[in-house]
């Protein structure tokens, strides 16, 4: 696989799980990208990144070690948390379609009310449909959390021998017009992507303007995350 175009290393240590694979307990972190940038799932080629144009529109481009498709980061327009689940831990699954249910419970819970009645947790196996394999918000992945038929926050996931670390993204605005300027596919993939993605997703703010906004979002994703110690029983984090 040809090397990523951009020697940002301090941008790509963020989606590094190395930091996670020696944590004996949970452990959630929320990032920003304080630079826009696309993030590459982790099979996926560099080839389909327009590596010209997103160098002159200043768009990094990093991979995470998680599979799925791109996404794009802008600061201000994301929140990007992940959450590690050691192998030892009562929330690991073995099965991937069932690991990741508690993640979009755990978003739902931390929206709180607000459009509460039309959310949904995708559960069992992804469902890549035209475009999830080129792009994150295209498709349904276990443990994503919808509005309808839109993707309101995405998951993936990389899993080894010590445990499972989950990526999980939402936008305060859906704009899928700038990732989509950036990927180097042939003319009916781009008249598709274009026609497609904008109904795909949702931002947080778009569907549900009372829900907290990002920040406010971020800490209590964290506050409500749930704790275990592997003497003890599951509690909620305070």
């Amino acid at each position: 696989m040809p090397a990523l175009p951009y020697p940002y290393a301090d941008l790509a240590a963020l989606f590094d799980v190395e930091p996670f694979r020696q944590l004996p307990r949970r452990h959630a972190v929320a990032r920003r990208a304080a630079q826009a940038t696309v993030v590459l799932g982790s099979t996926q080629r560099t080839e389909v990144i327009d590596t010209e144009r997103a160098r002159a529109m200043g768009i990094a481009v990093v991979r995470r070690r998680g599979g799925g498709g791109a996404v794009l980061l802008r600061p201000g327009d994301h929140l990007w948390v992940e959450a590690w689940i050691p192998r030892d831990d009562p929330l690991w699954a073995a099965d991937v379609a069932e690991a990741a249910g508690w993640v979009g419970e755990w978003w739902s819970d931390a929206l709180g009310p607000h459009g509460a009645g039309d959310r949904s947790v995708q559960r069992g196996r992804s469902v890549p449909g035209r475009h999830g394999a080129l792009v994150c918000f295209s498709g349904r992945g276990p443990g994503e959390l919808f509005v309808g038929d839109r993707k309101i926050m995405g998951v993936s996931q990389w899993r080894g021998r010590e445990g499972s670390l989950f990526h999980t993204c939402a936008y305060a605005h859906w704009d899928p017009l700038p990732l989509i300027e950036v990927l180097h596919v042939d003319e009916p993939t781009l008249g598709s992507l274009q026609r497609e993605l904008p109904g795909s997703a949702v931002g947080i703010l778009d569907v549900e303007p009372g829900a907290p906004d990002l920040s406010a979002l971020s800490e209590t994703l964290l506050r409500t995350f749930p704790t275990w110690e592997k003497t003890g029983t599951p509690t909620r984090s305070t």
